[in-house]
């Protein structure tokens, strides 16, 4: 029988009521010392517990990893605290929520790190500007990072995937996409390596694995997620081969046995990315027998088809979840989505963030 977008899913540990999900939305929110805004963020999941699963914004695992104003750590007790009630207002609402894991790689600018480099696979730079405090700078050289630190780079996941269930969340999510450092290490246009980081794919994806294995070790396969971001580039990092590249990658996390893998695939339309490079989730879902959640551009229609087919067996929904907090309901009764506003979704303070009108219902 055909899985609708209404119909619950186990995802590990982890059982949802549906398949909407909610993908991570940076939406800034918190101090300048990256301790989460807890009333804000409380009230803003909340609003959004009828998600099948709420998969939080990319939250910092390091001081090292984290580049981008007012985006909320995992990596210190005060960020700990800060994100319980968070937890807490999502699971009194009914809710289910992950945290993502986010290392930026050479993203970092050094305005983040008093001054120092950003690390990467290799000593390459990002393309385009990078959003600091004081508005927008060009990325610099990342150094490449050292063999003997890879150990430190895991520990710190680990670190940070222990404190995100210490505060909670229901599991973890590795970011592994849109160009950041698990993704640097991946594509062959980012990583020159010669040691066994880099080379070939089975080389290339050693961090992932490598990661992931030690964030199941210490939370459970049944809590741990990975995303990844499989076809055409992202933030300036690409591969000449991604099918293979990325079968290998989901193959490895199939033996792992993580609950669940999403995709972020890009279309050869959009507002966040365009390509024509294909998609590989038909090849991955040859790989990958567990959860398979796909991400990017999707309306109901699409979403539809993508289960409907089998290719997909739950769709996460990013910009539609800014502005319309009941978007399960939106999408069953057929009711039109309402807009968002693009200035406020860095902005500080509830506007453009928790006060987006729900659907008006009738009581008896």
């Amino acid at each position: 029988m055909t899985a609708t977008l209404f119909d619950p899913i186990q995802l590990g540990a982890i059982g949802a009521p549906n398949r909407i999900f909610m993908s991570p939305l940076t939406r800034g929110r918190s101090t300048a010392g990256h301790v989460p805004i807890s009333d804000l963020k409380a009230d803003y999941y909340s609003q959004r517990a009828s998600a099948g699963l709420i998969i939080a914004e990319a939250t910092g695992i390091s001081q090292e990893g984290l580049g981008w104003p007012s985006a909320p750590g995992i990596w210190n007790d005060n960020q700990v605290a800060a994100w319980k009630p968070v937890t807490d207002a999502v699971h009194g609402a009914g809710g289910r929520i992950i945290l993502q894991l986010w290392h930026m790689g050479r993203l970092v600018h050094p305005d983040f790190l008093g001054g120092s480099q950003p690390v990467s696979a290799s000593a390459t730079t990002a393309p385009g500007d990078a959003h600091t405090a004081e508005g927008k700078k060009p990325y610099v050289q990342a150094r490449a990072l050292e063999t003997s630190e890879i150990p430190r780079i895991v520990e710190d996941y680990v670190t940070a995937a222990k404190n995100a269930i210490a505060a909670g969340f229901d599991g973890v999510q590795i970011h592994a996409a849109n160009g950041y450092l698990i993704d640097q290490f991946l594509r062959d246009n980012s990583n020159f390596r010669t040691d066994q980081y880099g080379g070939s794919i089975e080389n290339r994806i050693r961090l992932l694995c490598e990661v992931t294995e030690a964030v199941v070790s210490a939370v459970g396969a049944d809590r741990t997620a990975v995303r990844l971001s499989p076809n055409g580039e992202t933030q300036g990092v690409d591969d000449s081969n991604p099918v293979s590249l990325f079968t290998t990658a989901a193959a490895a996390l199939q033996k792992i046995g993580i609950a669940f893998l999403e995709l972020r695939e890009v279309k050869p339309y959009g507002n966040f990315g365009r390509t024509d490079v294909p998609r590989v989730s038909p090849q991955i879902r040859q790989v990958f027998k567990g959860p398979l959640v796909l991400n990017q551009e999707y309306t109901k229609e699409l979403a539809d088809a993508d289960l409907a087919s089998g290719l997909a067996d739950a769709i996460s929904f990013g910009r539609p979840y800014i502005s319309n907090p009941d978007l399960v309901d939106r999408l069953r009764t057929g009711a039109d989505l309402a807009k968002d506003n693009y200035r406020t979704w860095y902005s500080p303070g509830a506007e453009g963030y928790t006060d987006y009108p729900f659907l008006e219902r009738s009581h008896a």
